[in-house]
């Protein structure tokens, strides 16, 4: 929920965001109804600010009466900043990696218990994956995420711990075993999965370090193959080569 907002002493302003924040990645098309009650309104509040939200450019209004967010406002959130133009400066990078593995490459951040897909390349050949520009997934299912999680604050890896959603037969959701993974990560340097996140499709992936290899890690990119048993050692190395290049090319 986007929080409560129904009480006297709130704006026009914090209701107006309480309405924007009731879209998540599961409620990526919301009904006037949904969106009141998402976001503790009134109604008849709610179809106003909505009608003004329309209006502005930051919400559209689809045929079917629900609403999504603009692409306007999408364009808007791009401009949030980020470790120095890490976007722009990982592009070359990640083309790369794609034009040699033709698999599907992310870069990706961390935000609270959250991975954050800034980039995603795809090809024909690649395998099908859920994570889109833009979204959010858990930290503890995909190999960016595992990555972030094991570099993250003690509070923050306490706070994922207690949140190990199922998403496959194969996710692991008992905490023990994932901080042993999380350990295992910090020594040898990058995070696998095993079709955790979508069977079918699993994935390697490391951290990218601005001030080189004892430094903060300031995000992940990683690979997503149909398996593991053969190339790894080549798109780890790939991986290796590209973060070390990213890290180089930013500041913290």
């Amino acid at each position: 929920m986007a929080g409560r907002v129904s009480t006297p002493g709130a704006t026009v302003v914090s209701r107006a965001l309480a309405l924007l924040f009731a879209f998540d990645e599961q409620h990526r098309r919301l009904t006037l109804s949904e969106l009141a009650a998402r976001a503790d309104l009134p109604l008849p509040t709610a179809h106003r600010l909505v009608g003004e939200l329309v209006a502005g450019g930051a919400l559209a209004k689809r045929s079917d009466g629900a609403y999504v967010v603009s692409r306007k406002l999408w364009t808007v959130g791009l401009l949030a900043p980020l470790p120095s133009g890490l976007r722009e400066t990982a592009g070359p990078f990640l083309n790369d990696i794609h034009a040699a593995t033709r698999a599907t490459v992310h870069l990706a951040i961390r935000e609270g218990i959250r991975t954050l897909y800034l980039e995603r390349l795809t090809g024909r050949a690649s395998v099908p994956v859920v994570s889109t520009v833009g979204s959010y997934l858990p930290l503890h299912s995909t190999g960016v995420g595992k990555v972030l999680l094991a570099y993250a604050p003690a509070d923050v890896q306490e706070a994922a711990l207690a949140q190990l959603t199922r998403f496959t037969p194969h996710t692991i959701t008992h905490a023990g075993r994932l901080e042993k993974q999380l350990i295992e990560i910090r020594e040898r340097g990058y995070a696998t999965t095993t079709e955790e996140m979508t069977l079918g499709a699993c994935s390697v992936a490391v951290p990218i370090r601005p001030l080189g290899p004892d430094g903060p890690v300031v995000a992940a990119v990683g690979l997503v193959v149909p398996n593991l048993r053969s190339h790894r050692a080549a798109l780890l190395a790939a991986l290796q080569v590209a973060a070390q290049g990213i890290g180089r090319s930013i500041t913290a």
